[in-house]
């Protein structure tokens, strides 16, 4: 099982996976129930979750909603740490993820836009380098395991503050490796030396312990949250939380 999700994840293209996954999860999540586990986002139970990534994870996919270890802390965050279910909100979400889509548009709360230059899941075809809204136009802006991807990375940043509005606010995630500073390489355009140096296939940089520092560079104002280690142990391991994912909230800076 592990091989196989690993070489789907590496060659299959995500657009068509992302319209394919929620199908052939069905049967998964019938094979897996029991109580073991429990996803937070869509409240349903199982005897484990699935193995994900190119080295794959145990215990890591929700066979029902499709959340993620760190979709699950991001959903837990904006309960228990923001306003996010209450207050109205104009919120830009890029590159949104199956397991949230449905639940944030049905918010009442919210006006929920979804943005992606190829996403089939985004409403509005989008480049995150020239972001077609005005400044101090979202409360919120989400942008998750996109920043990896993209030319510039601090270009798209400096995009984010400038159509948050003053008080806005952003969850801004991405891999982070056990390395001091952001290796990056414009030169290196063959996927399979991508993969060797960046870690997968369409990784342009592979971010490191400055990856805070760097994003601020844009002008963003950043914080290193480290929610999860907040949370009752026996949650953690209900939710297959990661143990070791910092949020990075990012505000609007000057």
């Amino acid at each position: 099982m592990k091989s196989i999700i690993s070489f789907i994840i590496r060659f299959v293209p995500r657009p068509f996976l992302q319209r394919i996954s929620p199908l052939f999860m069905r049967f998964f999540a019938l094979v897996n129930q029991g109580k073991n586990v429990q996803c937070p986002v869509c409240e349903k139970s199982f005897s484990k979750f699935l193995p994900y990534g190119r080295i794959a994870r145990p215990n890591a996919l929700c066979p029902n909603c499709l959340s993620l270890e760190r979709h699950r802390l991001m959903w837990l965050f904006l309960q228990q740490k923001t306003e996010f279910f209450h207050t109205p909100l104009k919120v830009l979400h890029v590159a949104p993820e199956h397991c949230f889509i449905d639940r944030f548009e049905a918010l009442p709360n919210l006006e929920y836009i979804t943005a992606d230059i190829e996403s089939p899941l985004a409403k509005v075809k989008m480049d995150v380098h020239d972001i077609p809204f005005p400044d101090n136009s979202f409360d919120v802006v989400f942008c998750n395991h996109v920043l990896e991807h993209v030319d510039d990375d601090l270009r798209a940043c400096s995009e984010f503050n400038r159509v948050l509005k003053p008080s806005g606010w952003g969850i801004l995630q991405s891999p982070v490796y056990n390395i001091e500073k952001t290796l990056e390489d414009k030169s290196i355009t063959d996927p399979s030396e991508r993969e060797r140096v960046f870690g997968q296939r369409d990784h342009v940089r592979k971010f490191g312990k400055d990856y805070a520092e760097r994003l601020r560079r844009s002008g963003l104002r950043i914080e290193e949250n480290q929610f999860v280690k907040e949370l009752p142990k026996d949650l953690v391991k209900k939710y297959a939380l990661p143990m070791e994912e910092t949020v990075y909230v990012c505000r609007k800076g000057n």
